[in-house]
């Protein structure tokens, strides 16, 4: 895959909040993977897999053969990049603790997983405080003003050179102003998007203000670095009450239950081998209860009836499967050398999984796989419906496609 590019996905929020241990649950795998692509990358980033259906249950193949992710009982887990952003305390965007190095990586995620505790027990310092004081509607407004006041600082450096330069010379505006933003790795359409929403795509460059600064950059961070809140510590008593007023606080926004705690205790069981458990289903199996001592007998007991019950899952496998597919609407493209077997040259069963737009064209597709693919494109078949595509179809999420290229 010359051109493909997983999504990065960024975990931010204040210090103390479960950011480390939710990363280390989802860059855990459940089975054993080596000599494999997509391996960590380094320290504060690593690979985490979002969960679909797997074609090869649909035709009827008794496996498949991943050359990244794996598949368990018909679920193809898919590889995304995962980075642990530094931990944001108030004063971060203007540089106060970690906060250059918070924005700096925040500024290459494509959406991000904002952590809260949902239970309060941790100050905005991230110091341990008595669980129910600390309040967590006040904590996602503050990570996000945080991140819109450091976006705006970046729009407005420099502004009057640059507004008299749009001014004076009638460049295109927008054009402009995405050349202007380019650093913060935002597309040109969020850059119009924001523009529209925040009502200054006629407004002299000019005559902008401090607020127009910040509306702007607010809908720009909304339009290209969308989040999902992940409700962390749900199990403790009083989350229920907090993840009711984030969900009434933002309701704009999905906000995920979780106990990231009970994620990685339950994966690392399953890689122990002592439990069978599928990341993001609702329960678990106990293989060989010998191995397990009493007291870890009462945590999984603890966990399913806490955790896993009450919320049908720890939702740390449902928060980043929100995420990419609901909120970047990615979808899951298999290309296949063989339409009739599903294998590449090699005879390995459904090898590859793409996350790509929703709406992605095969032509576009093939690009991703192999630049010449791209330009001596043909035509793709359909393995589902053994059809031709054209270059301009429209794939949805599952497509298993054959490109047929001349070069």
């Amino acid at each position: 895959m010359v051109n493909y590019q997983p999504p990065l996905i960024g975990i931010v929020g204040k210090t103390n909040v479960g950011k480390s241990t939710l990363f280390s649950a989802m860059t855990l795998a459940s089975v054993e993977i080596s000599n494999r692509p997509f391996t960590t990358i380094d320290p504060n980033k690593g690979i985490g897999y979002v969960r679909t259906r797997c074609p090869h249950v649909d035709f009827s193949l008794p496996k498949c053969d991943p050359r990244t992710g794996y598949c368990i009982k018909g679920n193809r887990f898919i590889p995304v990049e995962l980075m642990d952003v530094a931990g944001l305390i108030p004063g971060a965007h203007m540089g106060r603790g970690l906060g250059n190095k918070f924005m700096d990586d925040l500024r290459k995620a494509d959406a991000f997983l904002l952590v809260v505790d949902a239970s309060g027990s941790t100050d905005e310092n991230g110091n341990p405080v008595p669980p129910g004081t600390n309040d967590p509607v006040k904590e996602v407004k503050d990570i996000l003003y945080e991140i819109d006041m450091w976006m705006a600082r970046i729009v407005s450096s420099d502004w009057g050179k640059f507004s008299v330069s749009v001014e004076t010379s009638r460049k295109d505006f927008l054009e402009a102003l995405f050349e202007k933003v380019s650093g913060l790795s935002v597309k040109r359409s969020a850059v119009a998007e924001a523009l529209e929403r925040s009502g200054l795509s006629g407004k002299r460059p000019s005559s902008w203000s401090k607020e127009d600064f910040f509306s702007f950059a607010s809908e720009l961070r909304k339009a290209s670095k969308p989040h999902v809140i992940v409700a962390n510590k749900a199990d403790l008593q009083s989350s229920k009450e907090n993840i009711k007023r984030l969900k009434q606080a933002f309701p704009d926004s999905m906000v995920f239950p979780t106990s990231a705690e009970a994620e990685l205790a339950l994966r690392k069981a399953a890689k122990a081998g002592v439990i069978e458990y599928v990341p993001g289903d609702a329960e678990f199996k106990i293989l060989d209860q010998s191995k397990l001592s009493r007291p870890q007998l009462s945590a999984l007991k603890y966990i399913q009836e806490r955790v896993l019950s009450e919320n049908r899952g720890t939702g740390v496998q449902q928060s980043l499967n929100s995420l990419v597919f609901d909120v970047l609407r990615k979808i899951a493209v298999f290309p296949v050398e063989d339409p009739v077997k599903l294998t590449d040259k090699e005879g390995r069963v459904l090898p590859d999984a793409l996350l790509v737009d929703g709406g992605s064209s095969p032509k576009a597709v093939a690009g991703l796989v192999h630049s010449d693919l791209e330009k001596g494109f043909l035509y793709a078949i359909d393995a589902r419906t053994k059809q031709r595509l054209g270059a301009d179809s429209q794939l949805s999420n599952g497509a298993v496609i054959k490109i047929v290229s001349s070069i």
